[in-house]
């Protein structure tokens, strides 16, 4: 009769945490710097045309007020006007139509001030439709 052999004792699995460790911390690194931050200005609110019934208007399309910023002075619709003068046209604007659209074109080498005194302006007087380029 044969004897039953004694099974050996498998030793007991190891499993190292270095190498884990490693890994987990190489993952981080790549995702800190491959991670594309969130651009803000991508989601401001915009307005949008409501889902009201399409009906005929005959309203007069809006004119368009250019505005101009440069080194040495303001234009108004392209006519050089002295900064005394440019609040009285700007209150004048906001009397005839407040929802009037103004397109502030600024130069790259016009003070900083500049455009902030003709945006606040257009604050004073609740003109709100207002976009700012940059010109060269």
């Amino acid at each position: 009769m044969a004897r039953k052999r004694k099974p050996k004792e498998a030793p007991e699995a190891e499993l190292p945490m270095t190498p884990m460790i490693d890994v987990v911390f190489q993952l981080l690194i790549y995702f800190i710097f491959t991670i594309k931050p969130l651009d803000v200005l991508a989601h401001l609110d915009v307005f949008r045309p409501g889902p009201e019934q399409r009906t005929e208007r005959l309203e007069v399309p809006p004119n368009l007020v250019r505005i101009g910023i440069f080194y040495d002075g303001f234009t108004v619709n392209d006519k050089p006007v002295a900064e005394s003068q440019l609040e009285a046209l700007i209150r004048r604007l906001a009397e005839l139509d407040r929802k009037q659209t103004v397109l502030i074109m600024c130069s790259a080498a016009s003070p900083h001030e500049f455009l902030v005194r003709v945006l606040n302006l257009c604050a004073k007087y609740q003109l709100t439709n207002l976009s700012v380029i940059s010109v060269n």
